[in-house]
C-alpha cells in the first residue's frame, strides 16, 4: 500500500531535506510537510501546509490527508528564524506541539508508523555517569532545562501513546549532536568559534553524527517500522582538545564558575549559545551505545566521530586561525566577563562577610 508520510518541522535544514529525500522513496505517494513558518527553499513535490502543531487544528491536517507515517521533526533547540511567539516558543513547539500531534494521531485510524525526533542529552551529563550509555539507562543527573529537560517530557508523552495505540509501530531516535557542512546547531556555533571556551581541568569525550547519517537513519527507521528507543551515533569519540587540535583553533580553559558568564556573554554578542546543557557536555562529554539501531533497524552510520567532524570542519573552511580581529574580539569579551565575574564574587563575598559580623555583633 502507498504511503502518505506528514512530516513536521519540514522548514528546518533536517525536515526540508529529508522530506525531499523521502518523496523519491519507493511505495511512497504524497508527502504532506507542516510548519508554522513558510520554507527558505524549494521543497520539490512536497504538499507543504502552514499549520502550528501547537494547534489542535492539526487533526484535521493528518485526518484530511489520510496520513498513515508521521516523521515528528519539530522538536529541536530552538524554534525556526521567524517562528511566531514569544521566548518560550521552543519549548511550546516540542512540548505543547508534540502534545497536539500525538492527540491528532491517537483519533486516526490511518496511523500506523511514528517516527520521533529526540536527543541524547535525555541522558544528561555530570561526572557520575557511565562510560557509556545504553537506552534502558537512566540519567545519573536528570536535565533540568532547555532542549534535554524537553526532550525527556516529549518521549513521555511518546510512550504514553505508544501503550495506547499498539497497533502503531513507535519509533524514538536520540541523536548524537548532529555536525556537518550545512547543518546548524549550537555544537556547530560553537566549534566556529575563534578561540574555543573550555572548562579549566576537563577533557570531555564527544561523540557526533554527521547530517547525511542522521537523514539516513530517519529513512531506515520509517521504512523499517520496529518500535522502540534508538541511540543514533557514530562511531568512535574525540576528546575536546583532539577538535581543538584539529580545527587549529586556540582553548582558552575558563574556571568552571565563570563559564556561564561566558556563555550568557556569547549568546549576547551572537557568538554562539552556550547553555548550561551544553556547558555540562562541553565539561564531562558523553558517549552512547549505538548497537541496538545496528541490530534491530540494520542502521550503520556510514562516517566515524572523527570522520565526522573532518568533514565538518573542511565543509565550512574551518581549519587553522581565525582572522586576528575576531580573535582579539572574542578574548577581550572573555577577558571582560571573567573580570566581571571575579568582581560579582568578591562583592558576594564581602556582603557575607559583613552579614557574618553582623549576626555576630
Amino acid at each position: 500500500m502507498s504511503k502518505v508520510v506528514l512530516v513536521t518541522g519540514v522548514t528546518r535544514d533536517l525536515g526540508s531535506r529529508f522530506a525531499r529525500l523521502v518523496r523519491g522513496m519507493p511505495g511512497v505517494e504524497r508527502v504532506v510537510g507542516v510548519d508554522a513558518v513558510e520554507p527558505r527553499h524549494e521543497l520539490d513535490g512536497v504538499e507543504f501546509v502552514l499549520a502550528d502543531i501547537r494547534n489542535p487544528m492539526i487533526a484535521k491536517v493528518v485526518a484530511s490527508a489520510g496520513v498513515d507515517t508521521v516523521v515528528h521533526l519539530s522538536p529541536a533547540e530552538t524554534p525556526p528564524t521567524g517562528y511566531p511567539g514569544t521566548a518560550v516558543s521552543a519549548k511550546e513547539t516540542n512540548v505543547i506541539g508534540t502534545m497536539q500531534l500525538l492527540a491528532a494521531c491517537q483519533k486516526a485510524p490511518s496511523i500506523r508508523t511514528l517516527v520521533v525526533r529526540s536527543t541524547t542529552a535525555v541522558y544528561g551529563a555530570s561526572p557520575r555517569d557511565p562510560a557509556i550509555f545504553e537506552e534502558d539507562m537512566e540519567p545519573r543527573v536528570p536535565p533540568t532545562s532547555g532542549w534535554a529537560k524537553d526532550a525527556v517530557e516529549v518521549e513521555g508523552y511518546v510512550r504514553g501513546f505508544a501503550r495506547r495505540r499498539p497497533d502503531v509501530a513507535v519509533s524514538v531516535l536520540r541523536f548524537a549532536p548532529i555536525l556537518g557542512p550545512t547543518i546548524s546547531s549550537s555544537m556547530a556555533d560553537y566549534f566556529g568559534l575563534a578561540l574555543l571556551p573550555t572548562v579549566l581541568g576537563y577533557d570531555p569525550r564527544l561523540q557526533f553524527l554527521h547530517e547525511e547519517d542522521a537523514l539516513d537513519a530517519l529513512r531506515v527507521a520509517m521504512a523499517a517500522g520496529q518500535p522502540g528507543t534508538y541511540n543514533i551515533a557514530a562511531d568512535g569519540v574525540l576528546l575536546l582538545s583532539q577538535a581543538a587540535r584539529r580545527l587549529g583553533r586556540p582553548a582558552v580553559p575558563v574556571p568552571s564558575p565563570a563559564v556561564g558568564l561566558v556563555g550568557q556573554g556569547l549568546r549576547r554578542v551572537g557568538a554562539a549559545d552556550l547553555s548550561a546543557e551544553q556547558v555540562r557536555l562541553l565539561t564531562h562529554g558523553r558517549v552512547v551505545d549505538a548497537s541496538r539501531a545496528r541490530e534491530r533497524l540494520g542502521f550503520v552510520p556510514r562516517r566515524t566521530t572523527a570522520e565526522t567532524f573532518e568533514d565538518f570542519v573542511r565543509g565550512r573552511g574551518l581549519r587553522g586561525l581565525a582572522a586576528p580581529e575576531r580573535v582579539g574580539r572574542l578574548s577581550d569579551q572573555i577577558a571582560s566577563l571573567l573580570a566581571a565575574g571575579a568582581a560579582q564574587a568578591s562583592a558576594g563575598q564581602a556582603s557575607a562577610g559583613q552579614a557574618r559580623r553582623s549576626a555576630d555583633g
